[in-house]
């Protein structure tokens, strides 16, 4: 059935495109842009969006607060908004807490976390997301929204987990790649998948998440992906720490890793790995001492 539900993409980036690609055959949809590219025609952000039966935020996390609540007095009740940023903004929320502060406690949120590859959905492999949403009938429509996509889906009520899981997992993926460029092996691969998801499962449920929330598709799934693809920016990332290009190492891992730091989230000298990365960028150049030092400092 096509043109079921009105979709209001923000953001035209590899995930918006990726969103598009699974959507435009059944729905009808629009596509906002922050920065309206030549040749493209202005939309109206604030006019449109009284329109929408879902609102879909394929942007990083900073600007979602500010997008939330300029929108909040156009939208209808049953309008709910949905996100796929992993990463925090500069308060150090993640997309889910800056969306339902922005739009209320009672809003119909959800996220979208998991192994997600932009240019695998759009050569219509599969791709696998747990759906973040509190109640489950967000979840019901959710499903139903990517009914018949290569996207599937499965419900946790643990927003709180999922989210943290996404979002840390990015600064784990960086090692992995730091290991790779070193030639350190598959044994050291193996170690660090271990022992980040040990780290990741105590920081989660510090942070409020359930027990078990690190090791689903959010955590574990993204993780085994974002470290091991070859098209990663985040393991690309750990690989330009070793070779000395520090110029862009910017992301959304890097991003909040400082924000971990700026707002106190958690004490990372008590997670060695997470410590160990951030490390590695403040000092670059020492990449291959202090991987080094780790090392001789687990015997």
């Amino acid at each position: 059935m096509k043109n079921k539900y009105q979709i209001l993409i923000l953001g035209h980036g590899e995930m918006g495109r990726a969103m598009e690609y699974l959507l435009q055959q059944r729905h009808t949809l629009t596509v906002w842009q922050r920065r309206s590219q030549p040749g493209s025609l202005a939309v109206e952000l604030e006019s449109i969006a009284g329109q929408q039966d879902i609102i879909i935020f394929c942007l990083p996390a900073n600007p979602h607060f500010e997008l939330a609540t300029r929108l909040r007095p156009r939208l209808r009740p049953d309008t709910f908004c949905v996100s796929i940023a992993k990463g925090l903004d500069d308060e150090g929320r993640t997309a889910a807490r800056a969306l339902t502060q922005a739009l209320g406690p009672e809003a119909p949120i959800a996220v979208l976390y998991g192994p997600m590859i932009s240019e695998e959905i759009r050569a219509g492999r599969p791709a696998f997301a747990q759906a973040g949403a509190a109640r489950a009938e967000i979840f019901a429509r959710l499903r139903d929204v990517f009914a018949g996509t290569s996207l599937y889906l499965e419900h946790s009520a643990d927003t709180e987990g999922i989210s943290w899981s996404a979002v840390l997992k990015n600064v784990y993926a960086i090692l992995f790649g730091v290991a790779d460029e070193l030639g350190l092996g598959d044994n050291m691969r193996g170690y660090l998948a271990t022992a980040a998801m040990h780290e990741l499962e105590r920081i989660v449920t510090g942070l409020g998440g359930s027990a078990g929330a690190a090791h689903g598709l959010a955590g574990l799934g993204d993780l085994i992906t974002t470290a091991t693809s070859k098209g990663s920016h985040h393991h690309e990332l750990g690989r330009r720490l070793v070779r000395g290009q520090t110029g862009a190492l910017e992301g959304e891992g890097v991003h909040t890793l400082k924000m971990v730091r700026a707002h106190r989230l958690f004490g990372s000298r008590h997670h060695a790995l997470f410590d160990l990365i951030g490390q590695l960028l403040d000092k670059p150049a020492a990449t291959r001492e202090r991987m080094k030092n780790f090392l001789e400092q687990l015997e």
